[in-house]
């Protein structure tokens, strides 16, 4: 799989994106052309290479020369809508907008279908969204991944006075994402680089393993002290075959809960989105026995999760770590068994099945019900798998 990897140490902006794909090897014309089944008048779009602290890279420019009337959601998706781009571009960008859009909404006080788009600069913003995504199209990026992002500190000029960096409508665009601020006083990350980001990326981590066949670098508008304003994209393929995500991983320990409390706790906490409970005994000071309770989950289970520790066990503080993940490729199937149907639990790389899992559930119906040993239907349901999932490969499925 081919993915576009996007290194935001001096931030990220729309004109940085189309910057650094272009710097990446995507032709301009290709790219205007493409622009043009929009049928938008009164811009220009050009590229040109420049420097930032030593370091080469394009800098993208979309100069408007004609007055834009002000443009709400529906205009902008009529305007998709109405070109010649193909469906994948038309639902990934009407996407961006409509997330850019809640979080404008968000943030004043308005219905979506009533903001107005002229904080960002309507056409600039279409320009920069939709010409990303026709870039990611014609280098062939099928995924998009991303390191956390500088978002720069101080204060941003715009049409309402002068507001904290982030801006508003992109400290919304960022909530979930990991982020860092240097020292830089500047803006370095737009609501269209956030809107683009938050929308289509598939992670927010370090470098994956990838096999990389082009880099390129997004010239931001100016120099700044510290470090070269430049966004940097690696283009490549997944070496590896597996998925990569993060996950939050919170740990406390306890020696004064009673231990039946632990069962309900577990229980309470798969049902708020933890992906795995577990308790490890240790030794704490003085000889106390105890036990570490750790808890994995996605970051957006965590605030649920940590509330019900504290309420429903004795700790008095917890520890939380974000831990990226590898993983083997998983889906549920349902199979054919002599018993009645079932689902496995299906995982692998690269097409290749590594584990077969039945459902415990379905197993334990099933004895249950025919009044047969349950390891007898736990093997049977893995092997009606097998034969199921060789007998596909045969007929080339």
């Amino acid at each position: 799989m081919r993915i576009a990897y996007f290194d935001c140490f001096s931030g990220i902006s729309g004109d940085m994106i189309l910057g650094a794909l272009v710097d990446a090897g995507l032709p301009l014309k290709s790219l205007k052309d493409g622009l043009a089944s929009l049928r938008l008048q009164g811009y220009k779009i050009d590229a040109s290479k420049v420097k930032r602290k030593g370091t080469s890279g394009t800098k993208v420019n979309v100069r408007i020369d004609t007055p834009q009337p002000p443009r709400r959601l529906k205009d902008i998706e009529d305007i998709i809508n109405k070109s010649d781009l193909n469906d994948t571009v038309k639902e990934q960008s009407i996407s961006v907008f409509r997330r850019l859009a809640e979080a404008e909404a968000r943030v004043h006080g308005a219905s979506i279908n009533n903001v107005h788009f002229h904080e960002i600069g309507a056409l600039d913003a279409i320009i920069d969204i939709v010409g990303s995504i026709i870039g990611f199209g014609i280098l062939g990026a099928e995924k998009i991944h991303v390191s956390p992002v500088n978002i720069g500190k101080g204060l941003v000029k715009t049409e309402h006075g002068l507001l904290p960096v982030p801006a508003p409508a992109t400290a919304e665009l960022l909530k979930g994402i990991p982020v860092f601020s240097t020292d830089t006083d500047f803006e370095l990350t737009t609501p269209t680089g956030a809107a683009i980001i938050s929308t289509l990326s598939e992670g927010f981590l370090p470098l994956p393993l990838i096999k990389i066949e082009k880099i390129g670098y997004g010239a931001g508008s100016k120099e700044i002290e510290g470090h070269p304003n430049l966004l940097r994209v690696f283009i490549g393929e997944f070496s590896e075959g597996y998925e990569d995500d993060e996950v939050v991983v919170i740990e406390t320990n306890i020696d004064d809960l009673n231990p039946q409390v632990y069962d309900y706790l577990m229980e309470r906490l798969f049902n708020e989105g933890a992906l795995d409970v577990f308790l490890t005994p240790i030794i704490m000071k003085k000889g106390r026995p105890a036990q570490m309770l750790s808890v994995i989950m996605e970051r957006q289970a965590m605030q649920k999760v940590i509330d019900l520790i504290f309420k429903e066990t004795t700790t008095t503080g917890v520890r939380l770590s974000v831990t990226p993940r590898r993983k083997l490729s998983r889906y549920i199937n349902e199979v054919e068994t002599p018993f009645g149907k079932a689902g496995v639990k299906i995982s692998g790389k690269d097409g290749k099945i590594f584990n077969i899992s039945p459902e415990y559930e379905d197993c334990r119906r099933i004895a249950m019900e025919k009044g047969i040993p349950l390891k007898d239907v736990i093997h049977e349901v893995a092997e009606s798998a097998r034969r199921s999932a060789l007998s596909k490969r045969k007929r080339g499925k």
